[in-house]
């Protein structure tokens, strides 16, 4: 015990002193807006579903792109995700001169953004954005002489993906006085293309000289200023005229219906104009007390200051000391990445009646589980409580424990039933605070019921259960497998953790399914027919999906054999001795890397580096992650290795940056290189962690000893029970591998 105070005594001061540090300043959030990570560069709160950002007219799935022209500025996003977008909703985009409502398309300069905030000048206008968790605030500066400033609202917007994905069916728009909107609009398509409807309330700080609402079709303006418009219908109001202008538009006759509202300004003698808008998925009633509580005054610095306030207390849950400048920046980034996503919709559930927290878009929880929510387990668990208990909730209404969720509805399911690792995860660390028998309920379902509607929810189970494998009969056949035997361990471990030791033992064994697929001449899993022939003209290396094979109906999903064969964390000695021992396989493991089929950018193979560990050989995960870390990760636009999926790659590189990885499901951690010299996580019940490595560096990346709380340890493992009871790790770095946890595990 006198070791351990010595070494939290000694380590004081220079956590004290690092603790000067903003990780604000650090924290990029346009890293990962282009090259293919499809992250928000805008502005947001830690988990919050507003997130007012830039939209751009050749934007991905995150509505931005660099290179081309900002339209507006949307208040709901995802992030990090690939495919079809979802959402891109209530764009304003402040003009200057006649209004109109086409070609709102403008080249930006002096763009910046920093966590809660982002900034930009379109063709002289500087816009400012800010928010909440259900609100955004925009402060716009309208150029000197430029007059009138004009602020236009577009109900109906949505990210496009250049005409594909989503479209509004329906809107409407009340026009309550010279300063105030509201309305909603619904919406259909996108990824998982269930519908859904969002209501606004929208406020200025000052009443607009002449404002109104504004029809449009096939880019064709049918609104003006002024009394009178479309049918005799008043389309636009003067101060003076103070009654209530409600439009309601279908916008299903005609694919590029839009529906808006609009107000100008005389900005010769106040340059400056702000808009809050609140939303909601329950009613416009609902949209404005959620702006009431959130953002009740007209202070922009003062809004802004309380986002920042929430990002320094997300991202102080670790602190760092070494590293590069850019390893630091690289880390707060992802730190800020890995709290964007799923969104906390609490109090804002429309679909069932609930007074339990509620979150939506997981997107999915195939990417998530592995690195993600086993992060916030630790440094936010709070929320992570919130998320478990959301998808137990959602289970209870909709029958089924969702692998994705997004806009109220379940989908779509890429493999396995992956809420059953996330509540493994849960139940076996001990996270507390929700109902564990329902969850077990939940997932003995997935295991056990044939789904009604495998696209979205549950599993394919009639082959697998009696062949024990996922035949070629079925998509996704061979991935499928493995996630479903790891999901059958995630079961199992629930199961033994409540005393069903029978249950336990039963999906122990089905756990085991992933060795039907061997095949041990070729050295991976092979996909397999009912008949348990193996798929013809079959090579490991074989990527998927190709031209002749639909890629949602490939037998691996996103993938090769050699990728997917790494994937059997329920039994890495098993696939040791399938491989051929110790030797055999750490030669098995380089044969992905050296061979360039390792993909980072994608999740199948993302444990791959440190099950060197396994075979006794950490010195090997040392250089593999390390080399990840500095190749795959950067401090520009394009510095991550590709879809960020909902913060699942950045919070990889949060957990290998420290040096420590999960074990998703698993109450066990490997331990690896750190790149710092000192993290200090911090835990619940105001405990720290720490990990300390000062002689780290490029070259010393190797741990040559390792001692917990002053006592030497010889394993690359960590128990969750060693973390969360605080204490310190620390770890010898040499530039050689040494005997350290060469005994595998």
């Amino acid at each position: 015990m006198k070791v351990f105070v010595l070494a939290l005594c000694l380590l004081t001061a220079p956590v004290a002193a690092h603790a000067q540090i903003d990780p604000l300043k650090l924290a990029d959030p346009f890293v990962g807006a282009d090259g293919g990570g499809n992250t928000v560069p805008g502005a947001g709160v830690p988990f919050g579903f507003v997130s007012l950002s830039p939209d751009t007219a050749n934007g991905e799935t995150n509505g931005y792109d660099s290179q081309s022209a900002i339209t507006g500025f949307s208040f709901t996003h995802v992030t990090g995700t690939g495919g079809k977008s979802k959402y891109g909703n209530f764009k304003v985009t402040p003009t200057t001169g006649a209004v109109g409502v086409n070609n709102l398309a403008f080249a930006k300069t002096g763009e910046i953004a920093s966590p809660g905030y982002y900034a930009v000048t379109l063709n002289g206008v500087r816009t400012e954005l800010t928010a909440s968790r259900l609100t955004g605030l925009m402060r716009v500066t309208f150029p000197k002489g430029a007059t009138p400033g004009n602020l236009i609202l577009d109900a109906t917007s949505v990210v496009t993906l250049r005409g594909e994905g989503q479209r509004a069916t329906g809107a409407h728009v009340d026009i309550i006085d010279d300063h105030t909107v509201s309305g909603w609009a619904s919406f259909e398509g996108g990824w998982n293309p269930a519908p859904y409807k969002l209501y606004f309330y929208a406020v200025l700080d000052r009443p607009g000289t002449s404002f109104g609402a504004w029809k449009a079709s096939q880019g064709k303006l049918l609104q003006q200023a002024g009394k009178g418009g479309l049918d005799g219908e008043p389309q636009a109001k003067t101060p003076a005229d103070k009654a209530a202008l409600m439009v309601d538009y279908d916008t299903r006759q005609e694919f590029s219906n839009r529906l808006g509202a609009w107000a100008s300004f005389d900005v010769a003698q106040n340059p400056v104009v702000e808009l809050k808008l609140g939303v909601s998925f329950i009613s416009a009633d609902k949209a404005r007390a959620n702006l009431d509580a959130e953002m009740p005054g007209w202070d922009f610095d003062a809004q802004k200051a309380k986002a920042e306030t929430q990002w320094r207390k997300a991202l102080g849950q670790i602190e760092v000391l070494g590293g590069s400048d850019d390893q630091r920046r690289i880390f707060y980034t992802a730190l800020y990445r890995s709290h964007t996503m799923p969104h906390d919709l609490t109090g804002e559930n429309v679909w069932w009646a609930s007074n339990e927290p509620h979150f939506e878009d997981f997107y999915t929880l195939w990417d998530t589980f592995r690195t993600l929510h086993p992060l916030l387990t630790v440094i936010q668990p709070d929320a992570q409580r919130g998320m478990v208990r959301s998808l137990i909730d959602t289970y209870r209404h909709t029958g089924w424990l969702p692998d994705a969720r997004i806009a109220g509805a379940n989908g779509m399911t890429q493999g396995g039933s992956n809420g059953d690792v996330v509540v493994a995860d849960a139940v076996m660390k001990n996270l507390g605070g929700f109902d564990i028998r329902t969850a077990y309920e939940a997932i003995r379902k997935d295991g056990e019921v044939e789904s009604d509607q495998p696209l979205l929810q549950g599993r394919v189970l009639k082959d697998y259960l009696a062949l024990g494998y996922v035949p070629l009969s079925q998509a996704r056949s061979a991935s499928r497998t493995l996630e479903y035997t790891y999901d059958d361990f995630a079961i199992s471990e629930v199961a033994d953790h409540l005393g069903d030791k029978a249950v336990a033992e039963t999906y122990r064994q089905r756990s085991k399914g992933w060795e039907k697929l061997w095949d041990n001449d070729l050295g991976c899993i092979r996909p397999r027919y009912g008949d348990g022939r193996g798929l013809e003209n079959f090579s490991c290396a074989y990527d998927y999906p190709d031209k002749t094979t639909p890629w949602w109906e490939a037998p691996f999903y996103e993938g090769n054999s050699l990728q997917y064969s790494t994937y059997v964390p329920q039994d890495v000695p098993g696939l040791i001795n399938k491989v051929g021992g110790r030797q055999a396989f750490v030669a098995w493991l380089d044969r992905l890397f050296d061979g360039g089929h390792y993909n980072q950018g994608n999740e199948p193979d993302i444990l791959a580096p440190w099950m060197y560990i396994d075979a006794g050989r950490p010195d090997r995960t040392a250089e593999r992650v390390r080399h990840i870390l500095s190749s795959q990760y950067g401090t520009g636009r394009a510095g991550l290795p590709g879809n960020d999926d909902a913060g699942a790659m950045s919070s990889w590189y949060v957990w290998s940056a420290v040096g420590l990885y999960p074990l998703a499901g698993k109450p066990l951690y490997y331990i690896g290189s750190p790149v710092f010299a000192r993290s200090v996580i911090h835990l619940e019940g105001g405990k720290t962690f720490t990990v300390s490595a000062p002689k780290t560096s490029a070259t010393n990346l190797y741990v040559t000893a390792a001692r917990l709380n002053g006592k030497p340890i010889d394993r690359a493992t960590l128990t969750h029970a060693e973390l969360m009871a605080g204490g310190v790790l620390e770890l010898d770095m040499g530039d050689k591998p040494a005997k350290w946890a060469t005994g595998g595990q």
